[in-house]
């Protein structure tokens, strides 16, 4: 399926981000396939919105919205699919960027509904000039995510560099999530992304990778742990028992969902005691710990394992994990070495 006619609608939830959304818009603009770029501003204090109506490039392809009231990125990405028509869907970051040619590598064949590339992540203080980054040439080697492997690819490891599949930025076929009735979950500052992609596969979507690298992602500091609030993980726990009274799925996928829930609880347990902590003392956040044994095991866990990670640094046996300047998602080989 040679793409010759713009079809996709590129859609950027931003907020507080005049720095970065320039080199986003300019991104998807460039590439031909881009018939739409709809940019939400979810109620930024900075001067996104007028930054952005600059980086019209005067195609007439570009439509700033803005919303009074911060939302979340479910709430905007959801508005911004309303006020678009193009058959296909494409999430970009309001911080990140296309590589140039992301598309036509994913429109090379018409067999899916969820298309994602492989994800170049870039650390922030590493970054050059977005413009010029090229990924290296990696064979595509197709693939599809079944439902199990999906949740499965959600699990972070600790001391492992996450790459969680959820990180995916697909495209979607529009017609696929009308004709199931699918959308942002609004109730989700976290995770929104993965428990789209999740109800999809459920539902039968055929989701594609290809281990051809089309998106540039800046990792900051603060990008992966640091923006979301403790409730934001409980909210995604539950967003995994919903996906379980489904009622369609098999008992492989509901093992896997079991067990990424925990992974998601228990997180959000530790954080919760850590909180407690902070806010009412040990003696409160040790009675909450001590509440069940839900909440003791986990609690125990990660508190023993941060404190042995700390030991060890102190004792110079283990250092503190680094992040390269650059890195792949999915590990790929080069075409030419194929």
């Amino acid at each position: 399926m040679a793409v010759t006619t713009p079809r996709v609608c590129v859609i950027i939830a931003a907020r507080n981000a005049a720095r970065t959304i320039p080199v986003a818009i300019a991104s998807a603009l460039r590439e031909p396939e881009v018939a739409e770029v709809v940019v939400v501003d979810d109620a930024s204090t900075d001067d996104t919105q007028n930054v952005a109506r600059a980086a019209d490039d005067g195609s007439g392809r570009l439509k700033v919205m803005r919303l009074d009231v911060n939302h979340g990125p479910s709430f905007a990405r959801n508005a911004a699919i309303k006020a678009s028509v193009s058959p296909f869907i494409s999430i970009l970051d309001a911080d990140d960027f296309f590589l140039e040619g992301r598309f036509r590598p994913l429109f090379a064949s018409p067999d899916w509904d969820f298309a994602a590339d492989n994800i170049m992540l870039i650390r922030d203080d590493a970054a050059t000039d977005p413009t010029k980054v090229a990924a290296p040439s990696f064979a595509p080697e197709p693939q599809f995510l079944d439902f199990e492997r999906f949740i499965e690819g959600n699990i972070s490891r600790r001391r492992v560099l996450r790459g969680e599949l959820g990180f995916l930025k697909p495209v979607i076929s529009r017609a696929f999530l009308e004709r199931h009735g699918l959308s942002y979950d609004e109730n989700l500052r976290l995770g929104e992304d993965y428990e789209l992609y999740a109800r999809a596969v459920a539902r039968g979507a055929r989701f594609k990778i290809i281990k051809s690298c089309g998106y540039g992602a800046i990792v900051r500091a603060d990008s992966l742990s640091g923006r979301h609030r403790t409730q934001d993980l409980k909210r995604l726990a539950d967003a995994d028992l919903a996906l379980l009274a489904l009622g369609n799925l098999p008992e492989g996928s509901k093992a896997a969902l079991r067990r990424h829930e925990r992974h998601v609880r228990d997180k959000y347990r530790l954080r919760n005691f850590l909180d407690v902590k902070a806010e009412r003392g040990l003696a409160s956040a040790a009675a909450y710990a001590l509440a069940s044994q839900s909440n003791l095991i986990p609690i125990v866990r990660g508190v023993a394992a941060d404190k042995l990670d700390a030991l060890l640094r102190r004792a110079g046996i283990a250092a503190k994990q680094q992040v390269p300047p650059m890195r792949f998602l999915m590990p790929a080989t080069n075409a030419a070495t194929e």
